[in-house]
């Protein structure tokens, strides 16, 4: 297995913080999607690369241990497990035997990764198979509500239910889904990074959704209904008198759905922003003169 070195694929140093690799991840990500490169192999290999360097780094467990193993950070389990098992042995032997030569032990790194699978008496040494990377890409409206995708990877369609609520950046397991296993082992999993694009005109915050209503003067001053726009349909909200510029309201339930909990929503802030009106005719102006000296 060659080395591949995540840090590099990322542009970034081995120290580098968790929020260091996202900010790196999400620039290389939305440069290389296949989306904004159609057709283009290299691209599309190298979106590859990025998602699987971030999958690695991100996560503080492999990370540490691909610091530590390098290419081979994928059997830290199984590398420590044999260490110690190895040590138990040549202790008990040292006991009852003495001292022994090296040569009597295969080293453990070369059968593992030089060349085939390690004989025990119990067998042929199994391994997991490798992990699959890709990424999907979908609006924020496609995401409110859950719904069926078809994945290709390496050549095989894969039917997959993406739950309400999926967050920009969030990565999906799909289990055994990933390359065979070797000597017999688990196959590995299929790893889907969402890249979230907001298509709409609001604002979303973890669960809760925010955007701005124009408010002509007249109702803000005299109250009335407005029709809004939120991603379940329109809503009918009234307005009080006397409303002032800025002010926000709160529609609960209706913001976007709380991930792999059915039933359960953030909710919508309103900005109230009011808008002056312009091209006044004489009357207009009249009028509003009329206001002023009763307002004084």
């Amino acid at each position: 297995m060659t080395f591949i070195d995540y840090y590099k694929i990322l542009g970034i140093a081995n120290k580098a913080t968790q929020a260091e690799i996202k900010k790196a991840y999400r620039k290389l990500a939305r440069k290389y999607h296949p989306d904004v490169n159609p057709g283009d192999k290299e691209a599309e290999r190298k979106f590859k690369e990025i998602n699987e360097a971030n999958e690695v780094l991100s996560d503080p467990v492999n990370r540490a241990k691909y610091d530590k193993y390098g290419k081979d950070w994928k059997h830290a389990d199984e590398i420590e497990k044999a260490q110690k098992e190895q040590a138990r042995q040549r202790a008990s032997r040292q006991q009852y035997y003495g001292d022994y030569s090296e040569e009597d032990f295969s080293d453990f790194f070369g059968s593992m990764f030089g060349g085939g699978a390690r004989r025990q008496s119990s067998g042929s040494v199994r391994f997991r198979g490798q992990d699959f990377h890709a990424g999907l890409q979908l609006n924020l409206d496609e995401v409110y509500h859950t719904h069926k995708r078809t994945l290709t990877v390496n050549g095989k369609n894969i039917r997959l239910t993406i739950p309400a609520g999926v967050k920009d950046g969030q990565v999906i397991k799909i289990k055994n889904h990933g390359g065979e296993g070797i000597n017999g082992g688990p196959r590995g999993d299929l790893l889907i990074t969402f890249s979230i694009i907001n298509n709409t005109q609001f604002k979303r915050v973890e669960n809760d959704l925010y955007t701005t209503f124009s408010l002509d003067l007249y109702k803000a001053v005299l109250g009335g209904e407005v029709v809004i726009n939120t991603l379940d349909g329109k809503v009918k909200l009234k307005v009080k008198p006397e409303t002032q510029n800025g002010t926000k309201v709160k529609l609960k339930g209706k913001g976007f759905p709380v991930y792999k909990h059915e039933g359960r929503f953030g909710d919508l802030y309103i900005t109230y922003d009011i808008k002056l009106p312009t091209k006044l005719s004489e009357k207009e102006k009249t009028l509003f003169e009329e206001l002023a000296k009763l307002r004084a």
